[in-house]
């Protein structure tokens, strides 16, 4: 089988990372796995020597937006993961938070901007009225994107338009939202044929307080704890909140969704990941060691069901 790992994304090193981490993982359990990065030469490959499957795990707008999965639907390759379409839903944080909160889900509020609008609207007005409805403090992002990048946390109204040009640093628009203070969590969900199970949660407190690319990615910069230490009921509305995301966006295999859970216990949906970090520091590995499960046994587990899926398909 094949690892798709790379990409041009800023999400590059991050992939090749988890690339390697998957391909040790399988072939501890006995896969035969090639790693390939995007390039010129890889649709002729998979097209002339087609794999048994694709496991896509390109971070970012690579292979997150749909489009690879568009091309390996027209190479009629199985691949693990979610369709185009979930993807592309899914990818565009502002689209996701509409349909997620559509099942009961909170969201944070929030406005989205494109940078072309924003500054031909006037930036300070615009920044105006943005503190002046959705108050203070807010989080600044990239609408499209991971690993935190791009994202600034805003406390005081001077510091806004400098968050904003970091998020158009990253992304042509911005989503501006309303900063959720607690603990930040992380929700596998997995889905290998009997239907979408939430897998244990992950709380994340990073030393510096900010669960940022360094906090996400440096060994040992931030405190993961799975089970995390919550409420039965609250830890339950976790794992409801992360199936929900899953279903309604129409996604496939494995997910994991991004959530706060503020000082009543609320829990606020953030985002959602179609391909989700696998290194040695993400959460998905964490959980299902929690789950006692084996990352390379899931992995096949996996690959298993996309191939059956593409054979019921043909």
């Amino acid at each position: 089988m094949v690892v798709l790992a790379g990409g041009l994304s800023h999400e590059r090193d991050v992939s090749l990372r988890s690339g390697r981490r998957v391909a040790e993982a399988l072939r501890d359990v006995g896969v035969d796995v090639e790693v390939r990065d995007v390039d010129a030469r890889l649709l002729t490959t998979l097209r002339d020597e087609p794999p048994l499957c694709v496991l896509p795990l390109l971070h970012g707008e690579t292979g997150e937006d749909g489009a690879l999965r568009e091309v390996l639907e027209l190479l009629e390759v199985p691949y693990v993961g979610a369709p185009p379409s979930a993807c592309r839903a899914a990818f565009d944080k502002p689209v996701a938070k509409v349909l997620v909160a559509g099942e009961a889900v909170r969201t944070p509020r929030s406005v989205t901007l494109p940078h072309e609008a924003f500054r031909e609207l006037g930036a300070a007005a615009v920044m105006r009225l943005m503190v002046g409805s959705l108050g203070l403090p807010l989080i600044v992002k990239p609408a499209r994107g991971g690993s935190a990048l791009g994202c600034t946390a805003v406390r005081q109204e001077d510091a806004l338009p400098g968050a904003m040009v970091t998020a158009f640093a990253y992304g042509a628009t911005a989503l501006v939202e309303q900063l959720v203070e607690g603990t930040e969590v992380a929700v596998p969900v997995l889905d290998t044929g009997s239907g979408p199970q939430a897998l244990p949660v992950v709380s994340i407190e990073p030393d510096g307080g900010v669960y940022d690319y360094t906090a996400r990615y440096t060994a040992g910069s931030t405190r993961f704890e799975v089970p995390a230490k919550l409420a039965d009921e609250v830890a339950a509305e976790c794992a409801r909140v992360a199936t929900a995301a899953h279903r309604v966006l129409g996604l496939r295999d494995l997910s994991r969704s991004d959530l706060m859970v503020d000082a009543e216990g609320t829990v606020w949906f953030l985002e959602v990941n179609v391909a989700p970090g696998l290194t040695e520091t993400s959460t998905v590995p964490l959980s299902a060691h929690a789950a006692g499960l084996d990352l390379g046994e899931l992995m096949v587990d996996l690959v298993h069901a996309a191939v059956a899926r593409r054979a019921a398909e043909t």
